[in-house]
């Protein structure tokens, strides 16, 4: 993982990540009480593939809405 972003609350990340082939992908998830505190994926856009890092976070930044927040925070 190259990088991971939490809501103020812990309760929201995404993680930016690389791949042995080059590539670059992200994936949101959540973490609630009646998941007993475990990361659970929700958004699913671990199957996308990006050339650059930046590439994977900008495409991050539109596809989760509150991740702006974060990062301008």
């Amino acid at each position: 993982m190259l990088a991971s972003y939490q809501t103020a609350e812990s309760d929201r990340c995404v993680d930016i990540f690389s791949r042995p082939s080059g590539s670059f992908g992200f994936e949101e998830f959540r973490k609630d009480p009646e998941d007993m505190g475990v990361w659970t994926p929700v958004g699913y856009f671990s199957g996308l593939e990006f050339q650059t890092e930046v590439d994977a976070q900008n495409a991050a930044l539109r596809a989760v809405p509150w991740l702006t927040s974060v990062l301008d925070g």
